[in-house]
């Protein structure tokens, strides 16, 4: 735990902010609430004499803001190690993206427009693209292209930024950059609390190879905390507790202390196999979004990759990626896992990336997404189908297609395989010719004809985050209506128990690669209702595999068909948290 001794402020009342716990810990003491600057931007015409010497502006605050985050990169280097200061790389990347800054150097002469004003319309549109998409992972990446985008125009207009606080503190802020993690974490920094986020952040990625305890998704954290109030910080539970009673702040040591030791337990399981103490085998791998993730999965004794994310590979280029480039990816990471399998779904990106003009949808949660797009771009597909396939000479390679809502779809995505297939074999490239294809179940429909789908492929995965919005109709980033986000639902739960019992009817195996994949709460139920794997976010890894090797498969099966009598989702919770702290009392839960 980190704190010093503080002394709670009883005459005021204790409030708690819930958000999503993103880095692991307990911190106590005084908020700083930071306010990042965010340059304005005005847009000026300039003359005809003037357009070199903007030009000129444009280059010098490339130059400048490239020396910064190499600097940064460096820092990052010594203290996090190569693989994770690698967030810094592709931030450089996007300055050097040639496409990208000829494009605003010809709109400054074309417009006559001054620099700043050009460069915040241009990278903008790439910001707005990523939001509109209904992946989360995209939303985090908007977020480290804005902050891009910030720097080159802070530079072009001279700005210097603040990175130093006095004294230890807990950073209160609505978003934290990459940049800004690892500067803060100069000081002496206890936590970070912000408004925006998701365990995807890169900034809450450092804030787990920092070891510092970080809680995003508060929303309303800088609303109410001051600087120099006293908090209390809960990374595990994702809450922030302002005014803190020396009870709150006894419970919280003991909560860290728990927390410590079933962590060391953990540390010793990583290299067992996931399997039930009646010997049931649950393939346990993981959520991986960049190739560096690869090696850290399989660190904390991942089977394999059950979701590759291969969209990281379209964000930020100029252009859409050939077929070798894709290639040589795919290939390390089917050299890295080997001999377990890895599962790449193919781009979940929109119409928003891949239109040749700023593209936009009312409505992109409904909208042109995943295998829509890939169907209706036959040459983008076929590059993507082909680049796989000549990755999987080690046999050990899946294809997974995303947002696939009628069976005509599946049918004509195996077509492409089919095409792309016959296109190798004129080139005479080796290919597994038996490669594995699989479908996610994230839209109602897609579950409802769960066996007609079954029939057509080889596995399922279920993405719970998007068929838990879409069977309940809750955006989960609007806070109106966030609470209804209920992944205990009964009706989820039924609807998971049916793809299950679909899949299996056609003895095909089913996955779930959503975040209720990852909750330790869940995952004596997921056992019981059948589950044959699970694919998780690689830190709770070890978590996940103490549950699987401390019940038995009978006892998950007695749980789950318990749980589906059941009529909320309270009730739910309840009875799970009680019969997991039975079986495994050491567990510290969070419900």
């Amino acid at each position: 735990m980190r704190n010093k001794v503080h002394t709670p402020d009883n005459t005021k009342d204790e409030i708690t902010i819930k958000g999503i716990g993103a880095a692991p810990g307990i911190a106590v003491g005084p908020a700083y609430v930071y306010s990042k600057q965010i340059p304005t931007v005005e847009e000026k015409s300039i003359s005809q004499e003037e357009i070199e010497g903007e030009i000129e502006r444009l280059r010098a605050a490339n130059v400048r803001s490239e020396k910064e985050l190499q600097k940064i990169h460096s820092f990052a280097e010594q203290k996090l190690g190569t693989q994770n200061a690698k967030i810094f790389e592709a931030q450089i990347m996007i300055l050097n993206d040639s496409i990208l800054m000829s494009t605003i150097e010809k709109r400054i002469k074309a417009e006559r427009k001054n620099a700043e004003s050009v460069v915040f319309d241009e990278i903008s549109k790439y910001k707005r693209l990523m939001l509109a998409a209904r992946d989360e992972y995209m939303h985090e990446r908007a977020h480290d292209v804005e902050d891009v985008m910030n720097r080159i125009i802070r530079n072009i207009q001279d700005q210097r930024l603040f990175s130093r606080l006095e004294g230890e503190a807990i950073v209160i802020t609505e978003t934290l950059a990459p940049a800004d993690a690892v500067i803060f974490s100069r000081n002496k920094i206890l936590g970070y609390a912000t408004d925006l986020g998701g365990i995807t952040s890169h900034a809450a990625l450092l804030s787990r190879s920092l070891k510092i305890p970080a809680a995003v998704g508060l929303r309303k954290a800088t609303a109410i905390i001051q600087s120099g109030d006293f908090v209390a910080l809960d990374g595990y539970a994702g809450t922030i507790t302002i005014h803190p009673s020396e009870e709150t702040i006894t419970s919280l040591q003991s909560k860290a202390k728990r927390f410590t030791e079933f962590e060391e337990q953990l540390a010793t399981i990583a290299k067992l196999p996931a399997v039930t103490k009646d010997n049931r085998t649950v393939e346990l791998s993981s959520n991986v979004e960049f190739l560096e993730g690869v090696e850290f999965s399989l660190l904390q004794g991942s089977a394999g990759v059950g979701l590759y994310r291969t969209e990281s590979q379209v964000l930020g280029q100029g252009q859409y990626p050939s077929e070798e480039e894709q290639f040589k990816e795919y290939e390390q990471a089917a050299e890295k896992v080997f001999p377990h399998s890895v599962i790449f779904r193919t781009f979940d990106i929109g119409g928003d990336k891949l239109a040749p003009e700023f593209y936009h949808e009312e409505n992109p949660f409904l909208g042109w997404r995943g295998i829509r797009v890939c169907l209706d771009r036959p040459e983008m597909f076929l590059t993507q189908l082909r680049a796989l396939l000549r990755a999987s000479t080690r046999k050990n390679v899946r294809i997974m297609f995303p947002m696939v809502s009628t069976v005509q779809e599946v049918r004509l995505a195996k077509d492409f395989v089919h095409r792309a297939k016959e296109e190798l074999r004129s080139r005479h490239c080796a290919f597994d010719a038996n490669l594995k294809i699989g479908v996610m179940i994230e839209v109602p429909s897609a579950a409802m004809l769960a066996a007609d789908i079954a029939h057509e492929v080889d596995f399922l995965s279920i993405g719970t985050n998007d068929l838990i919005q879409y069977l309940l109709a809750v955006d989960r980033d609007n806070s109106a209506v966030a609470p209804l986000y209920q992944q205990f639902h009964p009706a989820v739960l039924r609807t998971i128990k049916m793809v299950i019992d679909a899949g299996h009817s056609n003895d095909t195996w089913v996955g779930m690669c959503g975040e209720m994949a990852g909750d330790p709460l869940a995952t004596i139920l997921l056992l019981g209702l059948g589950i044959d794997e699970l694919s998780v976010v690689p830190t709770v890894l070890p978590e996940i595999k103490k549950i699987i090797r401390s019940v038995s498969h009978k006892q998950a099966r007695e749980i789950a068909e318990s749980v589906l009598t059941l009529s909320t989702e309270q009730e739910i919770k309840d009875y799970l948290y009680t019969t997991t702290a039975k079986i495994l009392p050491e567990i510290p839960l969070e419900v």
